[in-house]
């Protein structure tokens, strides 16, 4: 089993902390969440974990390799797949060139097996229907689907989700949880970060609620829903799942 480990996270921008002494970890097959109010600095412990955002303290480990001052594709090298909130997909390529565009970084695979790896992920993600379609024509559902589909070429232990419930409708949600489910299944483990709070907690098994750059709480969806602090600074008395 892996572990990605952050710990004791500290970030500040000029003279103001964003991030002060936060400590998360996912395990293989455990879906976690990262919650918190805008201005939270929960993006930004996210960002820090992905390679985007330089921290100022603390330490980030998968297993017992260092990650904490590795950029980003050594990170994906590593394990760490990330699927950004914005579109990633190369649109002007068909959903098959864009898994193959993956496939074809893995100098340990033959051809034979890149092809073979190809029209597995077209089968798993039910989107071998649209394996000539340009990325440009995907809705955005099917456009989510080739993304993890392509992250999966990677054959990654972590994925990180950056807001995967935004902007698409509540069919494709119901959709995208199935599909984090699925990855669950497969053994990786998901980080997910979202301002959708009812969705990411039906989903999550453990999660992770910052405040004022801290860290607040911890635990399952029932856990942080009972707690305190979170229903005064997040939730309110009234939010239930």
């Amino acid at each position: 089993m892996a572990i990605l480990k952050a710990t004791h996270l500290a970030k500040s921008y000029n003279s103001r902390q964003v991030v002060r002494d936060v400590s998360i970890e996912v395990e293989s097959g455990q879906i976690v969440g990262l919650l918190g109010p805008n201005g939270a600095g929960k993006t930004t412990t996210f960002y820090m974990i992905v390679g985007l955002v330089p921290l100022d303290h603390g330490e980030i480990m998968l297993d017992q390799t260092q990650l904490t001052f590795q950029p980003m594709h050594e990170r994906a090298r590593q394990g760490i797949g990330y699927l950004p909130q914005e579109a990633s997909i190369f649109r002007k390529l068909t959903v098959y060139e864009n898994i193959m565009a993956i496939l074809q970084t893995r100098k340990e695979l033959s051809s034979q097996q890149r092809e073979s790896d190809a029209d597995a992920l077209l089968d798993e993600f039910n989107i071998n229907h649209i394996r000539n379609s340009a990325g440009m024509a995907l809705s955005g559902g099917e456009r989510r689907r080739v993304e993890i589909a392509r992250a999966l070429a990677a054959n990654p232990k972590f994925i990180l989700l950056d807001e995967p419930f935004a902007g698409v409708d509540p069919i494709s949600v119901g959709d995208i949880k199935h599909i984090i489910q699925h990855l669950k299944q497969r053994g990786i483990g998901v980080l997910i970060t979202d301002h959708n709070v009812r969705d990411t907690l039906d989903v999550c098994e453990k999660a992770y609620i910052v405040s004022h750059g801290e860290l607040i709480a911890s635990g399952t969806s029932a856990q942080v829903l009972e707690n305190k602090k979170v229903k005064e600074v997040y939730l309110g008395e009234e939010f239930k799942l």
